[in-house]
């Protein structure tokens, strides 16, 4: 089992819960509007450095991950809008 942290704009939470439910993630954390910075700059959800972030966390079965990081790639370069998406896959070492 590995642990998906991932970030991408707020306004594509639809998207990505769509994405989790095709590959049968059920059980998440969602941190919505988060501020942040990435490439294209600050994103504090304010009038001088609008956007925001969303981050999920998920526990994610092996065997389930390589096909949802092949679709997370495809979410993010479909369309530059997408670009900030980005996931970080982590070894869980004990659970409780």
């Amino acid at each position: 089992m590995k642990f998906v942290h991932l970030s991408f704009p707020f306004e594509y939470m639809d998207e990505i819960e769509a994405l989790l439910d095709q590959h049968a993630i059920r059980n998440y954390a969602r941190y919505p509007r988060v501020h942040g910075r990435d490439p294209r700059g600050k994103h504090f959800g304010t009038q001088v450095f609008p956007g925001n972030f969303t981050v999920v966390q998920a526990l994610v079965e092996d065997e389930a991950l390589p096909a949802l990081m092949n679709d997370l790639r495809a979410f993010r370069d479909a369309r530059e809008a997408h670009r900030g998406t980005e996931a970080v896959v982590l070894p869980i070492e004990e659970r409780l």
